[in-house]
């Protein structure tokens, strides 16, 4: 199987959880020596990091537009807090 190991900041999403997927099943196979094996676990932890990083960059931008198309008014949260005091109040009494 050829390397097609990338920097994992330079590859989309999707190129870098197939190259994952690919690794995984490399891994799985016990083909590997013990050096490879060291250095795909770590680049595969390098992908893991990289893919979470832009689903949390994703997750935000999808907030803000969510934000921008349904703003809340600024007193929902604090009545939600309140609600919420209101409750720990009656718990502890």
């Amino acid at each position: 199987m050829p390397s097609r190991k990338k920097e994992p900041k330079k590859l989309s999403f999707e190129e870098a959880l197939e190259e994952l997927e690919s690794m995984v099943e490399t891994i799985e196979s016990g083909d590997l020596p013990l050096e490879k094996l060291i250095a795909n676990y770590e680049h595969g932890a390098a992908l893991i990091s990289h893919c979470e990083s832009v689903l949390e960059n994703a997750r935000k931008r999808l907030e803000l537009i969510t934000l921008k198309s349904h703003p809340t008014s600024p007193e929902e949260p604090s009545s939600t807090s309140s609600t919420q005091q209101n409750d720990d109040e009656i718990r502890l009494f």
